[in-house]
């Protein structure tokens, strides 16, 4: 794909208190409308689970094959463990220090897509989803309307000449059970995971956390239920909690960070990481997309918050209109949380 016009860091520390965003060059615009992630809204349907089969006695499994029994499992158990150290992407060095409550501005988003994510792939079995938020712990529902800076910066990430810096921030008020700090970290560690926009397939970027010392390029905010409510186009027609990017900033909706969506079938850790990425797409100029093809994974992109399925994305966009036609075409995708899921095209 084309890579992107470089810009340079000189350049982004010259910019006007009044442009917002994220960009590669000197060129300002207006803030754009939020673009709220994105699922269906019909419950899953009870089921009742299979009655258990008979189990054979111990005793005799016992004589037939002694500490074979426990040892075969363990083997299993340590093997899987083993697998999962070697692929996990591991967290960013914080480094640096410094809070407090940030109100910089930054420069306009691009008009087109800085980075576009690789073909979806894989297949699973399909089912429907619903756009409701879950039932599950309680979340932090109201907050102060303004933001601090967590402490904390990352080295640069990716082999780009176009540096974008970001901030994380939380909204006064909003308290995280495994503290705030945890946010922080996730965001830093995906949008520095190799999956993730500075995939060297994806274009001429580059990605740095900074602290409240600096001008960032855009901001990632944790923000209450209520405040995302406000933001993001709840109270407009769309009847359920989601989150937005909005000129040079990320809403992050403290309810789905808590509970997730149903689509990720309670895959908490997954749809966090979707979130991230999903609006930070957003800030690189992308909008969202359907489905591309029956049981593959999920673009990115693809309001996985409300659904997974084409169809039910249509139908929300029909009542809500979002800017992106959906086809009503049976396609059903399997969640995913990262623009290039292997590391690669994706192909």
């Amino acid at each position: 794909m084309p890579r992107p016009p470089r810009r340079s860091r000189d350049a982004a520390a010259g910019r006007s208190d009044a442009a917002d965003g994220a960009g590669t060059s000197r060129a300002r615009r207006g803030p754009r409308p939020g673009e709220p992630l994105a699922a269906s809204w019909r419950p899953l349907e009870d089921y009742d689970l299979d009655d258990e089969p008979e189990r054979p006695p111990r005793r005799r499994t016992w004589s037939l094959y002694g500490w074979r029994i426990y040892a075969v499992p363990l083997l299993v158990v340590v093997t899987a463990l083993a697998v999962f150290e070697s692929v996990d992407p591991g967290a960013e060095q914080v480094a640096g220090g410094g809070a407090g409550a940030s109100h910089l501005q930054a420069p306009n988003v691009p008009e087109a897509p800085v980075v576009t994510e690789a073909p979806s792939g894989q297949t699973y079995d399909p089912s429907m989803f619903s756009a409701e938020l879950p039932p599950g712990s309680p979340v932090p529902e109201v907050g102060g309307r303004t933001f601090d800076v967590l402490p904390g910066a990352s080295p640069k990430v990716g082999r780009g000449d176009d540096l974008y810096r970001y901030t994380v921030e939380v909204e006064v008020g909003v308290r995280l059970e495994e503290g705030n700090d945890s946010f922080a970290r996730l965001t830093q560690q995906t949008l520095a995971d190799p999956r993730s926009w500075t995939n060297p397939e994806a274009g001429n970027i580059a990605l740095q956390r900074v602290d409240g010392s600096a001008s960032p390029d855009f901001r990632v905010t944790l923000v209450s239920q209520n405040t995302a409510r406000e933001i993001c186009g709840y109270g407009s027609g769309l009847p359920f909690d989601t989150s937005c990017r909005i000129s040079d900033r990320v809403y992050i909706n403290a309810a789905r960070w808590v509970r997730g969506a149903v689509a990720f079938e309670g895959d908490i850790g997954t749809y966090r990481r979707y979130a991230i990425n999903h609006e930070v797409g957003h800030v690189f100029g992308n909008g969202h997309v359907p489905c591309g093809r029956q049981g593959g994974l999920a673009p990115v992109m693809m309001q996985q918050t409300f659904s997974t399925a084409n169809n039910e994305l249509h139908e929300l966009n029909q009542a809500v209109p979002q800017g992106t036609e959906i086809p009503a075409d049976g396609f059903v995708c399997k969640y995913n949380a990262w623009p290039f899921p292997v590391g690669g095209s994706g192909r």
